[in-house]
């Protein structure tokens, strides 16, 4: 089971994204505090970020810039209902970019998409089973 972070100053949105996303069969965690967010990326190792831009006084493209700093390779969703932030260059750091809506498919279908990407290829897999053996002998 697939661990989600949502991150949103409104708990009305990280309600609703959490049951919809529950229901889907993720584990989802939320928070609203965006000062605690990378001490609870360390705790609790989410396979994925869904987060807002504007989070009150703090600013969600610099908190991307964090968890890129940080967590390089952990996928992060932008879901934002301000298209203007794809203008600002921070913004390239995120894996995909949705803009809210009343319908949550779309951010259903990036979630399972960057959820695939950040799967390891099969052949990687084969490929270390194989050179493990070759050592053995």
């Amino acid at each position: 089971m697939s661990k989600i972070l949502i991150v949103d100053d409104d708990e009305t949105i990280r309600m609703l994204y959490a049951d919809e996303l529950i229901e889907e069969g993720y584990d989802v965690f939320t928070i609203g505090d965006c000062t605690r967010v990378l001490a609870l990326i360390q705790k609790k190792r989410p396979d994925l970020v869904v987060m807002e831009t504007k989070l009150g006084k703090y600013n969600g493209l610099d908190l991307l810039q964090d968890i890129r700093n940080k967590y390089h390779e952990l996928p992060v969703i932008l879901c934002t209902a301000y298209p203007a932030f794809k203008m600002d260059m921070k913004s390239i750091a995120a894996d995909f970019y949705v803009i809210k809506s009343s319908s949550l498919e779309e951010l259903k279908g990036r979630i399972r998409m960057a959820l695939r990407a950040g799967e390891p290829f099969q052949g990687t897999a084969i490929f270390n089973g194989a050179q493990q053996m070759a050592t053995r002998l």
